[in-house]
């Protein structure tokens, strides 16, 4: 599997002009365009493994649904196997991802106030998801 490296930061600072902006962008009025990105300065947690739990996780679900519309129900073996494996899985690589987007909204905010505040609710999504995710999975579980 190949290995993503970080980006150095250009220019020292992540918000310095040109950082992450491409010859082709231009200035707008005479000011430089805003950064494109922001490097991300720290790998998360489950970087290395995110791809493959995610990949088991959805292996687990695929299983579930296929299940459940062959005409097994919630209380099924297979079915809460498949909710054992694969909810404890997609709660933690979501909550690693809601990590990222943290960090993200806080790098974000000194360059582009904006941008900062979009990541902060996508963060509230991926929160809401996390909470649904898990009341669900009890749910089926005692059904």
């Amino acid at each position: 599997m190949p290995v993503l490296d970080r980006q150095p930061v250009a220019g020292g600072a992540a918000g310095s002009p040109g950082a992450g902006t491409t010859a082709a962008a231009g200035a707008v009025a005479g000011r430089p365009a805003p950064p494109r990105m922001v490097p991300e300065a720290a790998p998360t947690p489950l970087q290395r493994h995110y791809i493959n739990l995610s990949a088991v996780a959805l292996v687990a679900g695929f299983i579930a649904i296929t299940a459940l519309e062959t005409g097994s129900t919630l209380s099924s073996p297979l079915v809460k196997a498949c909710i054992l494996v694969g909810a404890p899985i997609l709660i933690v690589t979501t909550t690693d991802a809601s990590l990222r987007i943290w960090r993200s909204a806080w790098a974000w905010l000194p360059v582009d106030r904006g941008r900062g505040l979009f990541r902060f609710a996508w963060l509230a999504a991926a929160g809401l998801g996390i909470l649904v995710f898990a009341v669900a999975a009890v749910a089926a579980l005692l059904a």
